[in-house]
C-alpha cells in the first residue's frame, strides 16, 4: 500500500516506544489474523473464533484487503491493532485492538487515522451488546443512526456514523 512512513503516536505504556501507525503490508497478514481472533475471543468468550478463522482469512484476503485502506498500529515489534476503511463507501469495517492495549490510545489513534482516510465521514456497524465499543465510538463523535440485524449471524447491531 505504498511507502508512507510510520506516524508516531504517544506511547501506550510508560517507558515504551511510541506507537507507530503505518499502512498494512502483505507480510502483516498472519499477525492481523491472529490479533483478530484473539481480540474477538476476548470480547465474546462463548464463541469459538478458532473455528471461524478459515472464513475470516478468506474474507480478509478476498473482501477487505483488496477494497480497503488498512492502517496498522505497532507497539514496538508487536501489532497493537488495525483499522480497515473502504474509501469508496466510507465504511469502517474493522477496528481491532489487542486486549492488552485497550484504553492505551491505540484505538483512538486508529479511529483518527480512519477519519483522515475518509474526511467526509464514516459509517460502521457494532454489536448492540458491545457497550464498550459503543461508548468508545460515541466518545469519538459517532452517533447511532440505525438498528439492524447482522446479515450473517442475525445478531442485533447498530449502525453508527461520524460526520465532521
Amino acid at each position: 500500500m505504498g511507502s508512507t512512513p510510520p506516524t508516531a503516536v504517544a506511547p501506550l505504556r510508560k517507558n515504551a516506544p511510541a506507537l507507530a501507525l503505518r499502512p498494512y503490508a502483505p507480510a502483516d497478514e498472519a499477525a492481523a489474523l491472529a490479533l483478530w481472533q484473539r481480540t474477538w475471543q476476548q470480547a465474546y468468550p462463548d464463541i469459538d473464533f478458532g473455528a471461524r478463522l478459515g472464513w475470516w482469512r478468506e474474507r480478509w484476503r478476498d473482501e477487505l484487503v483488496p477494497a480497503c485502506a488498512l492502517t496498522v498500529a505497532m507497539d514496538g515489534e508487536a501489532m497493537a491493532g488495525f483499522v480497515t476503511v473502504d474509501p469508496r463507501t466510507a465504511y469502517l469495517d474493522q477496528l481491532v485492538v489487542a486486549p492488552e492495549s485497550w484504553g492505551g490510545g491505540a484505538a483512538a489513534a486508529l479511529v483518527d487515522a480512519a477519519k483522515r482516510l475518509s474526511p467526509g465521514g464514516l459509517d460502521l456497524h457494532v454489536n448492540r451488546d458491545n457497550a464498550r465499543a459503543i461508548r468508545f465510538y460515541e466518545k469519538h463523535g459517532f452517533a447511532v443512526t440505525g438498528e439492524e440485524a447482522n446479515p450473517r449471524s442475525g445478531a442485533p447491531i447498530y449502525k453508527m456514523s461520524w460526520r465532521p
